[in-house]
């Protein structure tokens, strides 16, 4: 690993394994106090507002932005990606099946924090180029007063976004993509990069309306057979379903319990690698998610939010507790963690031993959406930066350079890539965190009328 290499990931763990999950945790509980467990009182609305909305072929998004059911899709498409096949896997490796647990806390907590996140998202939203737009950048500058601060602070957070997520996190999913297959199937990475660098370019010069019709056909499909597929390996080994349960609960609190010995594995390492793995895959008080759910047409923030708080849900309690289960119970995780077997590769081994050879294609046809859902939702909320930066003039550019970093990426060796996207992932977040906690009185003013209204 080169010097550069090295600072690199080394500014990055500093901010990722102490400051930023208290932050980010610490603003969940917050919320979660001062809107009394909204998470848990809007839940039911939310999932009814989902269920209602759903379609594969619902209004055409325009000038006044996206139905609330579209807007959802997209946010999932960006949440729901390789962190949900590999990010448990790695928190199971690293922290043991107790981490698990800390996933889901964590999630449970930032359930009130996008919830905050779209509404300020809504509230501050405004057209740009003709069409609807809005996010941190703009609740940012706007809700803190447009001072100079503000402005440095929402700059700061659309450089670091574009950065992080449209340029250097989509040549890591090009590359995820690349390497799946070329694991199963004998086709090059260049070849690969190149069909979806080209698939993504369509989608990109369509601009909102094509990217919200992508969402809401392809999502529910994507998730919808990961899901199932993992439900029927669970159910075909019901008898290891309680004692799987048992070893996240218990290895929650007491590690060594559940092979923490042979693992060795502490209360700490469970902790840290749950709530780092699990805010990373959710993405909540990131940032990122605001983009989709301020342009949905709503008549009320509140309604959104309640509608953001199911992204979390769908997330991590059922996309990403599928993969955990599926690794738990099918895994012997001493001898994996002896192999060193973690990540991607780790599920890939679960999914082969419960399905077979075919667990290893079914898991590359799994990347492949998952990945693309991605590179599709991060370069929308990358767009709504640019348009923010440098306005609609700036966005043909802009999709010229995304298009190249997804194919150059399905080739590249991305460690420092890699390390590059978490440290501004984090350098994103910080502005956007700053943003919900000095604006917290506008979220709660919203919900209070609206729960008036209602």
């Amino acid at each position: 690993m080169s010097s550069f290499d090295l600072m690199v990931q080394n500014i990055s763990d500093v901010i990722w394994n102490s400051v930023l999950i208290f932050l980010l945790l610490g603003t969940g509980i917050f919320y979660t106090i001062k809107l009394r467990f909204i998470q848990i009182r809007k839940f039911k609305e939310g999932f009814k507002r989902v269920i209602s909305g759903a379609t594969f072929n619902g209004e055409a998004a325009g000038a006044e932005g996206m139905s609330s059911y579209q807007s959802l899709a997209t946010a999932i498409a960006a949440q729901v990606g390789t962190g949900n096949l590999a990010g448990a896997a790695t928190a199971i490796a690293a922290g043991g099946p107790g981490a698990i647990f800390w996933m889901w806390l964590s999630a449970f907590f930032g359930m009130a924090t996008v919830y905050s996140e779209a509404i300020l998202g809504q509230l501050f939203k405004r057209k740009v180029g003709g069409e609807m737009t809005g996010g941190p950048a703009y609740y940012i500058s706007e809700g803190l007063g447009n001072t100079k601060f503000s402005k440095i602070l929402a700059g700061s957070f659309s450089i670091s976004c574009v950065l992080a997520l449209s340029f250097m996190g989509n040549a890591v999913q090009s590359n995820s993509i690349a390497v799946a297959f070329k694991n199963v199937l004998p086709v090059s990475a260049i070849f690969v990069g190149g069909i979806v660098a080209v698939l993504a370019g369509f989608i990109f010069i369509g601009g909102v309306k094509r990217i919200a019709s992508f969402a809401e056909k392809v999502v529910p499909v994507m998730a919808g057979l990961y899901v199932v597929a993992s439900i029927l390996i669970v159910l075909f080994n019901f008898g290891n379903i309680f004692p799987a349960l048992k070893m996240i609960v218990v290895g929650a609190f007491d590690p060594t319990a559940m092979l923490g010995g042979a693992l060795g594995v502490t209360i700490k390492q469970a902790v840290r690698f749950g709530v780092a793995r699990g805010i990373f895959s959710n993405e909540a008080g990131m940032g990122s998610t605001p983009h989709a759910h301020a342009v949905a047409k709503v008549k009320h923030p509140a309604q959104q939010g309640a509608v953001a708080i199911i992204t979390v849900f769908i997330d991590t309690f059922v996309v990403l507790t599928c993969t955990a289960l599926v690794i738990i119970m099918n895994v012997d995780l001493v001898k994996a963690k002896e192999i060193k077997l973690t990540g991607i590769e780790l599920t890939q081994f679960a999914f082969v031993s419960a399905l077979g050879k075919h667990g290893g294609m079914f898991i590359a046809i799994c990347l492949l959406f998952f990945a693309f859902s991605t590179i599709i939702g991060w370069y929308y909320f990358g767009e709504t930066n640019i348009k923010y930066l440098v306005g609609a003039k700036g966005l043909t550019p802009y999709r010229i350079i995304v298009v190249l970093f997804i194919f150059v990426g399905s080739m590249a060796k991305v460690e420092v890539i890699w390390n590059l996207a978490d440290l501004f992932n984090g350098l994103m977040a910080f502005p956007n965190l700053i943003a919900l906690l000095l604006l917290y009185k506008l979220v709660a003013k919203s919900t209070t009328e609206y729960e008036e209204l209602s």
